[in-house]
């Protein structure tokens, strides 16, 4: 007797828990940079201010500043652009996140993509993903101007790629902060003031523009210790600039590494709160 066997139907495959939050990510990501690209106003006032502080920097104060082992305005010079590098980052990167969201809190962007059949946090990791290439993209731009007032790089391309790498890097876990920030206020206006409240210490309370060496005690000890300030001299490192050995604190002796920990910490903390105040948010 022959019997047919009709084989079952095969189940479709839905795509798997990874591949919906990278594909839901890069959406969202997509929808941001878009949004920057139609208001380019934003993209060309994060790169003006910058260069404006570096020509000011580069020509006028450089001869201002002594350094400890280098000296005369083109030590300065190449001293100062990876802090440049780092402060640009850091504002530019936290600012726009922390903005953007409660933009789209406020708006009710926020409420409206959590109704979606999308991953959990895919909207916030759009946001910083974003920001990542918009920094980079201003990035670009600094090497030019910095390239142009006497900055170079001398440990070859390998290296001078794996200290942007880490900056930005740093800029990408500060952007997680801002993301939090943007989540918590209830106005766009009160994310772009409250950055300033920790901005301006991590920046200028580091090793940016100044040796540490130069700092009383206390606040030595904080700008060795400050995540920046590794991701600064371990730029310097990378790039060969002065400015390499301030202080002998642990950090300083090991930046990249330090660096390199100080982002994924940062990232992954401030990921964790930013997910949990996301599900909260307007509840």
């Amino acid at each position: 007797m022959n019997v047919s066997a009709t084989a079952p139907p095969v189940p479709e495959l839905k795509p798997g828990t990874v591949t919906k939050s990278v594909r839901d990510t890069l959406v969202v990501t997509r929808r941001n940079v878009i949004r920057t690209i139609r208001i380019p106003e934003v993209l060309v006032l994060s790169l003006v201010q910058p260069l404006v502080f570096v020509l000011l920097f580069a020509y006028i104060f450089a001869g201002s500043f002594a350094l400890p082992g280098a000296h005369g305005p083109a030590a300065y010079r190449e001293f100062m652009m990876p802090g440049f590098f780092a402060q640009t980052i850091a504002f530019g990167t936290a600012s726009n996140s922390s903005v953007s969201m409660a933009n789209d809190l406020q708006s009710g962007m926020v409420d409206r993509f959590r109704s979606l059949p999308m991953a959990r946090g895919a909207l916030l990791t759009g946001r910083t993903v974003a920001d990542l290439v918009q920094n980079a993209i201003v990035v670009t731009v600094m090497i030019l101007c910095a390239l142009l007032v006497g900055w170079r790089a001398h440990h070859g391309v390998l290296q001078a790629a794996a200290g942007f790498g880490l900056l930005l890097l740093m800029g990408y876990a500060l952007s997680w902060v801002g993301v939090v920030i943007g989540l918590t206020v209830r106005a766009p206006e009160a994310a772009a003031s409250s950055n300033f409240l920790w901005l301006f210490p991590l920046t200028f309370l580091s090793n940016a523009f100044v040796a540490p060496s130069t700092l009383p005690t206390v606040l030595r000890w904080a700008a060795e210790w400050n995540p920046l300030s590794a991701t600064v001299q371990a730029a310097r490192q990378l790039f060969g600039n002065p400015g390499l050995a301030a202080t002998g604190a642990w950090p300083a002796q090991h930046p990249v590494l330090v660096s390199a920990g100080w982002s994924i910490l940062i990232a992954v903390l401030f990921r964790t709160l930013a997910v949990r105040r996301y599900r909260s948010a307007g509840a």
